[in-house]
């Protein structure tokens, strides 16, 4: 199967992100701290106003994060293969996608590599386009799922991950680089960050609505269910990636984990019957 076939690859890629990140880690992790006191800037989550005023950032957590992301990325894909490798679900494939994009984390210690081996910016500026890359494509993903949720032809799955990728491609490759500021997760300020917000959040938006509007459609209330479980998924990753102090990591993680596994649970369930 064709699907499986991509849980695989995405096996493979979330391996060979845990061996750099061990790698780098290895080479680079006593040079964090002064990496970090560099940061212009914090990342701006969404319960950021909650914590930033007792809670100080730390120079190692986003390197944990990029572990916890390869690691969460690996361990769902296994857990999906093993238990929902014959339901035949479009979403469940768009869920995975989503799982894969974590793997791109990694590139984020190569920012830091650079800096300490001082080499050209180039180096560095192409590993935050490969990560903008993997977080868009991760957010393409579950606005994928959300429309096939919502009735899309299935036969169109093809022609759905191409625009997917190319999508996510050109945002990446296109969004100007400040190469000279970077906040304390270890990623580029980016221009345009105020549209690319907004657009990020109208995707978000878009995105459950269409699983609400599925449990319409469908008559079934278990799309309302699937719908909350992504959006703790969403909740859930940007808490743990943007995090930067010891307090928000664990919460991410947990609220990622357990969105995920509500909608594919959910889904499995459904498409049994059918």
């Amino acid at each position: 199967m064709v699907r499986n076939n991509f849980l695989r690859g995405g096996m493979c890629l979330a391996a060979f992100s845990l061996v750099i990140i061990a790698a780098g880690g290895y080479f680079a992790f006593s040079a964090f701290p002064a990496f970090s006191a560099s940061a212009t800037l914090r990342p701006d989550i969404i319960i950021q106003p909650l914590i930033q005023n007792f809670a100080e950032p730390s120079a190692y957590v986003p390197f944990w994060t990029m572990v916890a992301a390869a690691m969460y990325s690996l361990v769902s894909l296994i857990v999906v293969l093993y238990f929902f490798e014959k339901t035949q679900a479009p979403e469940v494939l768009f869920l995975c996608f989503f799982s894969i994009s974590l793997s791109f984390e990694f590139t984020r210690l190569l920012i830091p590599i650079a800096e300490v081996l001082s080499l050209p910016s180039i180096y560095s500026v192409a590993a935050f386009r490969f990560l903008l890359f993997g977080r868009y494509f991760g957010l393409f993903s579950l606005f994928a799922a959300s429309i096939y949720a919502a009735g899309f032809d299935v036969q169109k799955q093809q022609t759905v991950f191409f625009m997917m990728l190319l999508s996510a491609l050109l945002i990446a490759v296109n969004i100007p680089v400040d190469s000279l500021n970077w906040d304390s997760t270890f990623i580029f300020r980016k221009g345009y960050n105020t549209m690319l917000s907004r657009v990020e959040h109208g995707i978000f938006a878009v995105t459950i609505i269409n699983f609400f509007i599925s449990s319409y459609i469908r008559d079934s209330r278990s799309f309302i269910i699937i719908g909350l479980g992504v959006l703790m998924a969403l909740l859930g990753r940007n808490i743990l990636l943007y995090s930067d102090t010891w307090i928000t990591p664990l919460p991410g993680l947990l609220l990622l984990a357990f969105g995920k596994w509500i909608a594919c649970s959910r889904l499995h369930k459904i498409y049994l019957w059918l």
